[in-house]
């Protein structure tokens, strides 16, 4: 029996994927997005599909939110502010979009007794760069002062209100916490790193790598985080429950940007660039960031398929085929 699913966020570069799946194995999908983020490009595929329907909105906008949720089965709130620069440059809005917008869409889940997976981020661990975070592991945050603390804040809430609709009014609802996801479709615009790398040293100019570069990081293909997804939308024993998704390799930044001179074949230079100087004065960042996914792969047999190389060989087609179509 097909499902229906409201996907909001839905023309995003995760949203868009994960639409696509669902449409793929026989669901229907109806996708809530203000286009603000997202992109129609990124549905065009689904967009010829039956089962398929884009809604133009906002998740702030709560009576549209309530006739979709009333229209579908399952709910996947994937909608928020995305990036660290939109993050910095938006926190207000950043805020408002993933508190209250989160509020609505899970108080619409309740309405109507739907299950609801919401999309969370590596982002609520904050400056913990102990190693392999488990989802038990502690949050270490700076001053509410700092946008990027405040955004792991706003996160937090949108988690705290899924574990209290569950705990106090039975609402199933399952928790993903998603660490640095790269592939296709995604934008170098709010300085996603991957993205904005590689088109930097296709174009020739100077690679810019933020901080001193011995910062670490891990990168999910976006295939392997939506196989997760789906896994735990499928599962039962997921209601009520957080789980990390990401792959466990780990680079330096430094590394990343070589890595992608080499790969593209360029002459670019990289250059080092102050936090101050790339988002603004007393940005903070954290060492490591490591996900542990033991938890995921217990309950679903879930496993990154993968590799860096896997992502980066898409990300540059992706970025060469866009410089071809826009001469």
């Amino acid at each position: 029996m097909p499902t229906t699913y409201l996907v909001t966020g839905g023309a995003g570069f995760i949203g868009s994927h994960l639409t696509d799946t669902l449409l793929d194995r026989g669901d229907f999908v109806v996708a809530l997005d203000s286009l603000s983020t997202g992109r129609l490009s990124n549905l065009d595929a689904a967009g010829h599909h039956a089962n398929f329907r884009l809604v133009q909105g906002s998740v702030l906008d709560a009576q549209l939110v309530d006739e979709l949720a009333h229209e579908c089965d399952v709910i996947v709130h994937l909608a928020a502010a995305v990036g660290v620069k939109l993050i910095v440059e938006q926190p207000l809005k950043s805020l408002t979009t993933n508190i209250r917008g989160s509020e609505i869409v899970i108080e619409a889940a309740h309405r109507y007794r739907r299950k609801i997976l919401v999309a969370s981020t590596s982002e609520i661990y904050g400056k913990n760069s102990a190693g392999a975070l488990a989802e038990t592991a502690d949050r270490i945050l700076g001053s509410p002062t700092v946008a990027r603390w405040a955004y792991s804040t706003s996160k937090a809430v949108d988690e705290v209100l899924c574990y209290a609709y569950h705990k106090e009014r039975g609402l199933p609802t399952v928790v993903a916490r998603l660490f640095n996801t790269v592939g296709p479709r995604q934008s170098a615009s709010y300085g996603m790193v991957i993205p904005r790398l590689v088109r930097q040293a296709l174009s020739g100019d100077t690679v810019t790598v933020f901080g001193d570069g011995t910062q670490t990081r891990c990168f999910g293909h976006v295939a392997d985080i939506i196989d997760g997804l789906v896994r735990l939308l499928d599962h039962p024993d997921a209601i009520g429950d957080v789980f990390n998704i990401g792959s466990p390799g780990e680079i330096s930044m430094m590394d990343l940007a070589e890595k992608i001179v080499a790969l593209t074949a360029s002459t670019s230079e990289v250059e080092l660039i102050p936090y101050d100087k790339a988002y603004e004065a007393g940005f903070e960042d954290m060492q490591r960031r490591v996900p542990d996914t033991t938890k995921l792969r217990d309950l679903t047999g879930w496993s990154p398929k993968r590799t860096l190389d896997d992502i980066l060989e898409d990300t540059i087609a992706e970025a060469r085929l866009e410089s071809r179509s826009s001469i």
